[in-house]
């Protein structure tokens, strides 16, 4: 069965650019990947659950923060595989530094029998759009698209 995840893009307009809230997976898969690597804060949807409260639960879980405000629908998306990703959008603002992420335990290093604990999100960022494109998961990047027209059609 596809696995379906949900999650929200927080934005912010800094000196007339739009920006976006990306995060980069902890653990040691990821250390030392960038570029394509990051995504929207995001999560499974479980059974019976409603896509935009998971996609709330999984924000604060990974970010420490309690999103608010008008929640943007953006769509889904297919990545790689069989998972597809809803998503919403909320003006918002942080300090990217101050994110508190859950955590998960992991063996390692590989075959050693020894588990460590890893947060879930090592660090956050702002981006521009066009940056936040070069950064993201290839198939988060039509997200971004559909965050511009939805701001754009906005204002009218």
């Amino acid at each position: 069965m596809p696995k379906h995840s949900a999650g929200l893009i927080m934005y912010r307009t800094r000196a007339g650019h739009l920006e976006v809230l990306l995060v980069h997976p902890g653990g040691p898969f990821w250390a030392r990947k960038d570029y394509g690597a990051w995504s929207i804060p995001k999560g499974e949807v479980s059974d019976g659950e409603d896509a935009l409260a998971a996609a709330k639960r999984e924000f604060e879980e990974e970010t420490g923060i309690s999103p608010s405000g008008q929640f943007v629908p953006l769509g889904t998306i297919k990545q790689k595989g069989t998972k597809t990703v809803e998503a919403w959008a909320f003006e918002g603002d942080c300090d990217p530094r101050s994110i508190k992420s859950n955590t998960f335990v992991f063996e390692w290093p590989p075959h050693s029998g020894k588990t460590r604990e890893f947060p879930e999100i090592d660090r956050a960022e702002f981006f521009e759009v066009e940056e936040a494109r070069r950064r993201v998961n290839a198939a988060q990047a039509e997200f971004l698209s559909k965050l511009i027209q939805a701001l754009t059609a906005k204002r009218g």
